[in-house]
């Protein structure tokens, strides 16, 4: 029983720090007009949380050991991570919204975390009709989500004194001002933050069952894999996006807001990670603890950023809250049918 309610405990972990994770990333990409900054920073996190503390942790000993297998699953889980926090800030630089862009990315990321499962196990056989109706369900509500979206606020408005005394500088930022985007740059903008959503989607739904391989080929060791999740996220988060800052001709700024904001948001994505582990080490399975986490976390990150933005509940439309609702239950609906693997052949 103590073991099921730390499996719950190591569970709300992870979905209360990645759930706060987009909101708080979205700041640091605002403060700092720029998708790879943050991302450093994001990296930085990771190596600290995931790398420096887990090493020196280690020298106490723990039990498992190093094994190639074992570091190659663990390594592939970071670069997994890496690449859905990227597919995050990219889809918030092309316009997304976090109330919005996170419920999409862990609507769909249960179903990928669970055909992949299946894959790795063997176990298609196993997909039922309730099963396909919770992917309909995920589907529905996540484009539920997207269509009701909440609006951005309208600007405030402007004393009539104000407005007198601000004609002719009006007048010359109109000119001065860019036009307005067309509809083909809007299609174009909505397909790069669709398209990013789904590379979130993607590598965030693989990363659990990746992760469970390269645990349990570490003999259930809890730091050396997540020691290899802060490896990759160094490599990609800190490394490759530093290297093209320059080349890509960056034009954001570092600054000291922007910075903590994000690493920040590092920070909860790693402790999310810590959490992930702990829920495989205390016997969770990636078909039952993700789709939990990917449930849970959409609820936390709309609170956390209607309470970050101070949006007023009423600017929230109901088929917005009830798309998330059916995502939810959709992934709920997934979590309880999906394939659990075959059972053990009996000895002769």
């Amino acid at each position: 029983m103590l073991q099921f309610l730390g499996m719950l405990a190591a569970i709300g972990l992870t979905a209360m720090c990645w759930g706060m994770y987009g909101p708080v990333l979205h700041f640091g990409r605002e403060d700092m007009h720029s998708p790879l900054r943050p991302f450093v920073c994001v990296g930085v996190a990771y190596f600290v949380i995931a790398v420096l503390v887990p090493s020196l942790l280690l020298l106490k000993g723990e039990k498992g050991a190093w094994t190639t297998k074992g570091a190659i699953w663990s390594l592939l889980a970071g670069v997994a991570g890496a690449c859905g926090a990227l597919g995050v800030i990219l889809a918030l630089h092309f316009g997304g919204k976090p109330i919005y862009v996170m419920p999409l990315v862990f609507g769909g990321a249960p179903v990928i975390n669970t055909l992949l499962t299946a894959a790795m196990n063997k176990s298609f056989d196993q997909l039922k009709a309730p099963f396909l109706a919770g992917l309909l369900l995920v589907i529905t509500g996540a484009v539920t989500v997207l269509v009701f979206k909440p609006q951005s606020p309208p600007p405030r408005p402007v004393a009539v004194a104000a407005v007198a005394s601000a004609a002719a500088s009006a007048e010359v930022a109109e000119v001065a001002a860019p036009a307005k985007p067309t509809v083909e740059q809007k299609a174009e903008r909505l397909f790069a933050v669709l398209a990013s959503i789904a590379l979130a989607m993607v590598s965030w739904g693989s990363y659990g069952p990746v992760l469970h391989r390269g645990q349990a080929g570490m003999q259930g060791s809890r730091l050396r894999p997540l020691i290899c999740i802060g490896a990759s996220y160094f490599l990609i988060a800190v490394l490759v996006p530093l290297a093209l800052l320059v080349p890509l001709g960056d034009t954001g700024q570092w600054n000291a807001n922007g910075v903590l904001w994000s690493l920040g948001a590092g920070s909860l994505g790693a402790i999310g990670a810590l959490g992930t582990i702990l829920a495989f080490t205390l016997g969770g399975k990636p078909f039952t603890v993700m789709p939990v986490v990917f449930g849970c976390a959409p609820v936390i990150n709309t609170l956390t950023t209607l309470a970050l933005n101070e949006t007023p509940l009423n600017a929230v439309s109901p088929f917005f809250l009830a798309g998330m609702l059916v995502v939810a239950v959709g992934a709920a609906t997934v979590l309880a049918f999906g394939p659990r693997g075959h059972a053990p052949a009996k000895p002769a």
